[in-house]
C-alpha cells in the first residue's frame, strides 16, 4: 500500500505546474496593494464608502436626513480622508479624529443619494462592509481583488489557446500602476476595469468556443457586464461597445452565429437598463467640484483657451497627458501620490511595443474595431471637457478611460485566423517583464510611503519613522512592499512560458489537440 501511495504521489507531482501558482501570486500582489493605503485613500472614497453603508436603508452610520437626497452620516467617513490632497500629511490624522461609525454625525448630501452611480456595486459591497469602517474597507478591497483573480483564472482556463496571450498581455500592460491601485480599492472604477475586460474576452470566447466551456464563458460574460454596468454608467456603455466589437470580429453569416448573438444582445439590454437607472445628467463624468471631489494633477496654464473651438483644439493637443495618467503621469489616490517618471515612461513604452506587435496583423474588421476604440478615446474626453469649459488637467481623470485603453490593448492583441498574436524575441519579452516588475515595485513603495510618513520623508525602509500603519497588522509596511514586489515578479516568471508561446489562429504552435485544458497544455 505504501508503494502504491508513493506512485500516486509521484503522478500528482508530475501533473503539478508552476502555472498553478499564478492565482496565488496575483492575489498576493493585489493583497499588498489593498494594504498599501489607509481607509479613504481611493479617489472620492468618502463618497463611495458612505454610499456603501447607506445602500440598504438606515444603519448606525447612516440615518435619514431632512430631504430625500441627504443623510445624517457618521463623521468617520469625512475623517477618513483627513490627509487627502496634502502630500506631506500621513494617515496618522485618522487616529486623532477617529473612525468609529457610532460617533458624531453630520448632515450631508455627499453620497449616491442622487442615483449618479448604479446601485449594484454599493449593494454588493454592503454585504462585506459590516459595522466597522476599517475592517469593512479592507474586506471589500480583498473581495474585489479575489473577484479579479477568480475571473482572470477562469478566463485563462476556458478561453481558446490563441486568446491566452490576449488575456495576459492585455491586462499586464494596462494595469500598472493605476489599475492595480483601483482593482484593489473601494472605488467602483475597479469593477469597471474588471468588468469591461471580462466582458470582451468572455464574449469573444462565447462566439469561438464549443462544448461545456462555452456555458462557463456565458456566465463570465454576464458577470462582466453586471460588474461594468453596475459600477459606473460610462463603464456600462464601454461594455456595450466591447460586446459589439466581439461580435464584429467573429461575425459569420450563419444561423449558428445569429443564435449565439442572443447572449451579447441580452448583455447589451442589461447594460442599458442599468445605465437608465442612473441620473443621466450625472453620468457625464464632468461634475462640479463641491470641495470633496478630485480635480486634476496640477495647475493649467493661464494662457490656455477657455471656450469654443480653441478649447477643443487645446484639449486635443493635450489629450496624451490624460491617457498616460493610467501609467503614472497623474498621481495615485486623490491624485496626491506622485509616481517617479520611470514608471509612466517604462509602462507607456511597454504598452506601445506590445500593442503595435498585436497590430502587425490586421484585416478590415480588426482595423475598424481598433479605429473605433481610438476614436472614442479621442472624441469622448475632448467633448466632455470642452462642453463643460474644462481643460485637460481639470476634473476629468484618467481612471474614467482606463477600461477603454484596456479594451484597445485587448482588441489589438486579438489573433486573426492564421496569424501570430505577439511576436517578440526572448530579449524583448524579458525586457518588458523587467520593466513591469520594476514599475509595480516602485509604485507600490511610493504609494505606501505617501501614507506612512507623507512624501516629505523618503528612504527604502518604510518602517523607519512611520507615523501610520494598520493596527495589529502582522506585517509592517516594508514587508508588505517586499511581498507585493516579489509576488508580482514571481507571477511574471511563472507566466513566461505563456507570454513567450506563439499562437496561430485558434491553436497554439505545437499544442496538443486532444482537448486538454489550455492552461495545462501551455505549461
Amino acid at each position: 500500500m505504501a508503494g502504491q501511495a508513493t506512485v500516486r504521489e509521484r503522478r500528482w507531482a508530475g501533473r503539478l505546474r508552476w502555472i498553478y501558482c499564478a492565482p496565488l501570486l496575483l492575489m498576493l500582489t493585489l493583497g499588498a496593494w489593498s494594504f498599501a493605503s489607509p481607509v479613504g485613500a481611493g479617489p472620492d472614497d468618502d463618497f463611495h464608502l458612505a454610499s456603501v453603508w447607506c445602500s440598504r436603508g438606515g444603519t448606525v452610520a447612516c440615518t435619514p436626513g431632512q430631504h430625500a437626497d441627504d443623510r445624517m452620516m457618521s463623521v468617520a467617513f469625512r475623517n477618513s480622508v483627513c490627509y487627502a490632497r496634502i502630500q506631506s500629511r500621513s494617515a496618522h490624522c485618522q487616529d486623532a479624529l477617529g473612525l468609529e461609525l457610532d460617533g458624531e454625525k453630520w448632515l450631508t448630501n455627499r453620497g449616491n443619494f442622487h442615483h449618479d452611480y448604479p446601485a449594484p456595486y454599493y449593494a454588493t459591497m454592503r454585504v462585506f462592509a459590516g459595522d466597522d469602517l476599517t475592517t469593512g474597507a479592507l474586506t471589500m478591497r480583498l473581495v474585489n481583488s479575489a473577484v479579479f483573480v477568480a475571473l482572470a483564472t477562469a478566463l485563462a482556463f476556458l478561453l481558446a489557446p490563441s486568446r491566452r496571450q490576449t488575456l495576459l498581455w492585455g491586462w499586464l500592460v494596462s494595469l500598472i500602476p493605476l489599475g492595480m491601485f483601483l482593482v484593489a480599492s473601494n472605488n467602483p472604477s475597479g469593477w469597471s476595469i474588471t468588468g469591461v475586460g471580462t466582458t470582451y474576452l468572455a464574449a469573444l470566447g462565447w462566439f469561438e468556443t464549443r462544448g461545456r466551456r462555452r456555458l462557463g464563458l456565458a456566465a463570465l460574460y454576464l458577470v462582466g457586464v453586471l460588474m461594468a454596468a453596475g459600477s459606473r454608467a460610462d463603464a456600462g456603455l464601454y461594455a456595450v461597445g466591447a460586446s459589439i466589437i466581439a461580435g464584429l470580429l467573429t461575425f459569420e453569416p450563419t444561423r449558428q452565429w445569429r443564435l449565439a448573438a442572443l447572449l451579447p444582445l441580452a448583455g447589451v439590454v442589461l447594460a442599458l437598463a442599468l445605465f437608465a437607472s442612473t441620473d443621466i445628467g450625472g453620468v457625464a463624468m464632468v461634475q462640479p467640484d463641491d470641495g470633496g471631489g478630485v480635480g486634476g494633477p496640477g495647475e493649467v496654464s493661464a494662457l490656455a483657451p477657455t471656450a469654443g473651438v480653441a478649447l477643443a483644439i487645446y484639449n486635443l493637443m493635450q489629450l496624451p497627458d490624460l491617457w498616460t495618467g493610467i501609467w503614472g503621469t497623474w498621481g495615485l489616490g486623490w491624485l496626491d501620490t506622485p509616481v517617479p517618471a520611470v514608471v509612466p515612461w517604462g509602462m507607456a513604452v511597454a504598452f506601445a511595443l506590445v500593442v503595435f506587435a498585436g497590430l502587425s496583423h490586421l484585416n478590415l474588421r480588426k482595423a475598424i474595431c481598433v479605429g473605433g476604440v481610438v476614436a472614442v478615446l479621442v472624441a469622448l474626453p475632448v467633448f466632455l471637457l470642452t462642453r463643460a469649459g474644462n481643460r485637460v488637467g481639470e476634473v476629468v481623470q484618467p481612471r474614467y478611460f482606463l477600461p477603454l485603453l484596456l479594451l484597445l490593448a485587448l482588441v489589438a492583441l486579438t489573433a486573426l485566423p492564421g496569424a501570430r498574436v505577439v511576436r517578440l524575441t526572448r530579449v524583448q519579452t524579458a525586457a518588458i517583464l523587467v520593466v513591469m516588475a520594476a514599475a509595480n515595485s516602485v509604485s507600490l513603495q511610493v504609494n505606501i510611503r505617501r501614507y506612512v510618513t507623507g512624501t516629505d520623508h523618503q528612504g527604502l525602509n518604510l518602517d523607519a519613522g512611520k507615523q501610520w500603519w494598520w493596527h495589529d497588522a502582522v506585517m509592517g509596511p516594508t514587508a508588505v512592499w517586499a511581498l507585493g514586489s516579489a509576488a508580482f515578479a514571481g507571477l511574471l516568471v511563472v507566466l513566461w512560458p505563456l507570454l513567450r508561446r506563439w499562437t496561430v489562429g485558434n491553436a497554439a504552435v505545437g499544442e496538443s489537440r486532444t482537448g486538454e485544458s489550455p492552461v495545462l497544455a501551455a505549461s
